[in-house]
Formats: C-alpha cells, structure tokens, sequence
C-alpha cells in the first residue's frame, strides 16, 4: 500500500471516528441547568471540547486504522472469504 493510500484511509477513518465521538459527554444547557443566550437552540451543548474530541477520534481511528492495516497486510478477512450465497 503506497503511503497515500494510508493516509486517505486514515483520513477518512478519522473523520469517521470523530463522528462517532462528538455525542458523548456533552451536556446541553437543560441538563447543566445554565442560563440560555438570546436565540440560543436549548439543545446546544454546554461544555463542548474539541480538542478532546480530536484526542479521542485520533485514538479510535489509530485503532480502527490499525486493524484495516493487520487485515491488509495479513488477509484474515477477504472478498473470496464472505461467501456471501449462503445468505440467500
């Protein structure tokens, strides 16, 4: 695999995973009972960090890259191994 190839996938593994954290951990204002700004939506988040979001989507997507890549480099799971007729 050329290196950006990896990357691409990295990327997109990411951003994928950033996704999947920004839900959690986030209070809206109701549930931290702060006070609303004029045309505010109540279920903005309050406490909304995006440099932990980033630190968790770096580390799932290090993890979720880092089984793509064994899969690759090893071939556990391929195209001729889902027999997928079976189903049907």
């Amino acid at each position: 695999m050329r290196w950006n190839a990896a990357l691409a996938i990295y990327v997109l593994f990411w951003v994928l995973a950033a996704f999947l954290v920004m839900p959690f951990g986030l209070r809206t204002h109701d549930d931290a009972n702060a006070e609303l700004v004029q045309g505010q939506v109540s279920s903005a988040p309050v406490n909304f960090n995006p440099k932990k979001v980033a630190l968790r989507a770096t580390l799932l997507s290090l993890l979720l890259f880092g089984a793509y890549y064994a899969n690759y480099v090893y071939g556990w799971l391929t195209i001729e191994s889902i027999d997928i007729t079976r189903w049907f």
